[in-house]
């Protein structure tokens, strides 16, 4: 005789009682996307490492953008990719207040009234060296003066009117000086702040730094990005990070460190916390779709499902057109 607590199948056995068995459904609003947005305000250009992606400049916003509002999307985050300006050690450009990412952010805003704008905080993009901070005179991360350029570069993304600004970097301490920089500039309590607090050194960004020209030109980001194994190190950055002052925590990159993601949810449970779903696994996805391994629908709610399962309640994700359509119903 089966015992009753084996009978489970009865409670999955319809479309709509398998729903309920989540604890918690995607929704639209949960979708944050990322643009690429360049120093050719006309340019339109295919990415095709990333595939159905593009660098936009600002005049092409409002044709790319509005039916994406239209259809529901709520949030998206910036990333400049200058391609003609003078780039040099402290990457002076970030916050050229003609620079691609300001004059986005403006223009989005005019747009857009009630689209929230994060912007990514880096300096990689804009260095002549192509490393995230201020180096040494031996090539090594000079911290001190990284951390208050990231400041000040948060600062004027935040005066410009994003709504988020959040750093990629990885720098030591730059959440705190981030959230001061706000504060004294009287912006802490209009400007969100989005701690990428566990970023790790992964092979899943090579289609990212095709799309934002963000290669170092020597050497590699181990050094300050998280080692793969590091599960204490992880812990400990997005611990400093909630006392430092962050806002929103986030996990970078998602499928592989779903138990990273189960940390975050605990260590910070008190906190939106946000998973990007980066670069290579939008495209290992597609190219198995392609191949004709899965359909590519399904792997895609399978896949981003499981960083809700984990925890995640905002998704920075390559498929959000998509699931502005796949979540209509």
């Amino acid at each position: 005789m089966v015992e009753i607590s084996s009978i489970l199948q009865g409670g999955y056995a319809h479309p709509l009682s398998r729903e309920w068995q989540g604890k918690r459904a995607l929704t639209k609003s949960m979708f944050m996307y990322p643009l690429f947005i360049t120093d050719d305000p006309d340019a339109h250009v295919v990415i095709p490492s990333l595939p159905g992606q593009c660098r936009w400049g600002v005049n092409k916003l409002q044709e790319f953008v509005g039916p994406l509002v239209q259809k529901g999307l709520k949030s998206v985050i910036l990333f400049g990719v200058p391609l003609t300006c003078e780039k040099d050690a402290r990457g002076t450009p970030a916050d050229d207040a003609n620079g691609p990412v300001i004059l986005a952010i403006k223009k989005l805003r005019s747009l857009f009234p009630d689209l929230f704008i994060a912007v990514d905080v880096c300096l990689c993009e804009y260095t002549s060296h192509g490393h995230c901070g201020v180096l040494n005179d031996d090539g090594t991360i000079n911290t001190p003066p990284s951390v208050a350029r990231l400041a000040e570069v948060s600062v004027a993304y935040a005066q410009a009117g994003a709504h988020c600004v959040a750093p990629s970097d990885m720098m030591d301490g730059r959440i705190k000086a981030i959230k001061q920089g706000l504060i004294d500039s009287g912006l802490a309590n209009k400007c969100l702040l989005m701690s990428y607090s566990a970023k790790f050194a992964s092979a899943l960004y090579g289609p990212f730094r095709d799309a934002a020209g963000s290669a170092p030109s020597f050497g590699n980001r181990k050094c300050y990005q998280l080692p793969p194994q590091a599960k204490g190190l992880a812990r400990r950055a997005i611990k400093r990070d909630v006392n430092e002052g962050a806002d929103i925590i986030m996990v970078k990159p998602g499928l592989p460190y779903l138990d990273i993601i189960a940390d975050a949810a605990e260590l910070a449970a008190d906190f939106p916390l946000a998973v990007y779903q980066v670069s290579g696994e939008y495209a290992m996805v597609v190219a198995g779709a392609n191949a004709g391994v899965y359909d590519l629908k399904t792997m895609a709610f399978e896949t981003t499902e499981s960083l809700v399962r984990a925890g995640a309640t905002l998704i920075l994700s390559y498929f959000t057109p998509q699931f502005l359509d796949w979540l209509e119903a």
